[in-house]
């Protein structure tokens, strides 16, 4: 028996007329990739779970003030909040972030074969080791569209939503990091083979 999803806004609507189980549901449906995202900025699973609910009471707050504006998607009103709740993070410690790879979590995570044999794997390693360090020389704006686009899976719709801008102007961003990426690894003469 297959099972109907309602859509966010209208368990936005449900959660605001007085169903607390609606809320549940939309953290439920989005909390892997909310908390990911989060996780990826901060690299700490205390701080990281310390903003998803920071995150989480300002969405109550704004619901139950009924200051929600309905015209954007759900989901990418939350990340926009999160987005800032880790630069506040980062301001108050006074450090930006930085994106380092751990056993636990890889921004590339290329590769989930776990037959692979050693050399392979370092192979993978040094990939995403060199990826990293790449993704670090595009200027802001570029590297936050194609972390949106690769590590959250939005559409350019959405995107545009979550940092707004237009569509066009984070398909732009999408095709300038593309552009300078090329660059870059031609002029380090990086060999990106998996």
């Amino acid at each position: 028996m297959a099972t109907i999803q309602l859509p966010d806004g209208l368990l936005v609507r449900h959660y605001i007329s007085g169903d607390e189980n609606a809320l549940s549901i939309l953290v439920k449906r989005h909390e892997s990739k909310i908390f990911g995202f989060i996780y990826s900025k901060v690299l700490d699973r205390d701080v990281a779970n310390d903003i998803f609910q920071d995150t989480f009471i300002k969405v109550i707050k704004t619901l139950k003030g009924n200051s929600y504006n309905e015209e954007g998607k759900f989901l990418p009103w939350v990340m926009r909040i999160a987005h800032n709740l880790v630069i506040d993070h980062f301001r108050k410690a006074k450090k930006m972030p930085m994106f380092r790879e751990t056993e636990e979590f890889s921004v590339f995570s290329m590769m989930s074969d776990n037959s692979q044999d050693i050399e392979s794997k370092i192979i993978t390693n040094q990939v995403e080791k060199d990826l990293i360090k790449l993704l670090k020389e595009l200027p802001d704006d570029q590297r936050e569209v194609v972390e949106m686009r690769i590590y959250q899976d939005l559409s350019f719709k959405e995107i545009s939503e979550s940092t707004g801008v237009s569509i066009n102007t984070a398909l732009g961003r999408m095709r300038y990091a593309l552009i300078n990426l090329r660059r870059i690894i031609d002029k380090n003469q990086v060999i990106l083979i998996n």
